[in-house]
């Protein structure tokens, strides 16, 4: 048995714990304003997390490019509370532009 195998059963093992635990917490503990609320800013985190290290990385290296231009013309258009489809057809257009101009 090699390391990948180790990996993916410890891994396999530690998600069922957590699903496990998850279930086993008292209803009580989830109603608590304090934890909605924190439950509520988790999924915003992650989606932010995952654009900025799309937005700025390129396999193991930190750069900037095209893509970060696309990013500031989205954010721009949310500003401007532009409909979502703009948004991503006004950034997708920005970005393509921009890579196809160097």
């Amino acid at each position: 048995m090699n390391a990948f195998w180790i990996a993916t059963i410890g891994t396999s093992v530690i998600a069922f714990a957590l699903k496990f635990a998850g279930h086993s917490i008292p209803q009580n503990w989830l109603d608590s304003p304090q934890l909605q609320r924190v439950n509520a800013l988790i999924p915003i985190s992650l989606l932010s997390a995952l654009v900025a290290v799309q937005t700025f990385t390129s396999e193991n290296k930190v750069m900037v490019d095209h893509r970060l231009a696309g990013v500031s013309v989205a954010v721009l258009a949310l500003i401007l509370k532009a409909p979502f489809p703009a948004v991503v057809v006004s950034a997708a257009f920005t970005s393509a532009a921009i890579y196809n101009w160097l």
